[in-house]
């Protein structure tokens, strides 16, 4: 148990299912108390169903007003917050530019990064009232890389690492640390989905567009959410604590994200 995390409290966005539970249960055996913000209450109530200890809300961050009185009911249960983990965001639409559905891009741009605007807005008066704390920004390697047919989603990813360093730099005077983490492609049911939709556009079987993903990679295998929620527990415990500003890689090394086009 990383000690420095005991009796921290700790909001993760989109907590309630894949990457974002993984996070929230890793915080859990470290001690600290954590509460989940999610768009689906059905995901929300079958994670507390298995984690008991935790809290919930249900939030789109996308949403000004529900990202309020998401900070409402947070307040009402918290006395403090210490770290914030912005987690939400959706893949967006796998098209070349011309054909992307400009509703789709807005949608995209909202979620992933108007979401992630919008929750550290209200999160920074409590961490400053805390005197300090630290944000996670969840970029991707995406955000270090462009990637063909993903527009709406590396647009905001690339956005997410410089508000990751702006927020450093704003922030840092008053002990608040931030930092991105870097997925690459994450094991499980959400690249699952985009393979299929990326094999549909190009006429390809889902099989030969997973194994152009995993060669992307040095490893050349696909990271799990095991790996990130241990980056996000070390960049929130006091092992971390000389570290802000960073867009950090969990990602087996991402070579290119265009070796298809080879």
């Amino acid at each position: 148990m990383t000690k420095s995390l005991e009796n921290s409290t700790v909001l993760i966005t989109a907590g309630a299912s894949g990457i974002g539970r993984v996070m929230a249960e890793a915080f859990l055996r470290h001690g600290a108390k954590v509460h989940l913000a999610d768009i689906s209450q059905q995901a929300i109530d079958d994670c507390l169903v298995d984690n008991s200890e935790l809290t919930a809300s249900l939030c789109d961050v996308s949403d000004e007003n529900q990202v309020t009185h998401l900070f409402e009911v947070f307040s009402e249960q918290y006395d403090h917050l210490d770290i914030l983990v912005n987690n939400a965001g959706i893949a967006g639409p796998t098209a070349s530019v011309e054909d992307i559905d400009p509703q789709d891009w807005e949608k995209t741009i909202a979620v992933d990064l108007s979401g992630t605007f919008l929750m550290t807005r209200q999160a920074v008066p409590l961490l400053k009232q805390n005197e300090g704390g630290a944000i996670i920004n969840m970029s991707s390697s995406a955000g270090l890389f462009g990637c063909p047919l993903r527009s709406p989603y590396v647009a905001a990813k690339w956005a997410i690492i410089g508000l990751t360093k702006t927020w450093a730099m704003e922030l840092g005077p008053s002990k608040i640390r931030v930092n991105a983490i870097c997925p690459g492609s994450v094991a499980g049911p959400r690249i699952d989905a985009v393979i299929e939709r990326d094999a549909a556009g190009r006429g390809m079987e889902p099989e030969q567009i997973r194994t152009v993903y995993q060669r992307q990679s040095s490893l050349r295998q696909f990271v799990h959410a095991e790996d990130v929620a241990n980056m996000a527990v070390f960049l929130a415990s006091e092992q971390g604590a000389g570290i802000s500003g960073q867009a950090l890689g969990v990602d087996g090394h991402t070579e290119s994200l265009a070796n298809w086009l080879d």
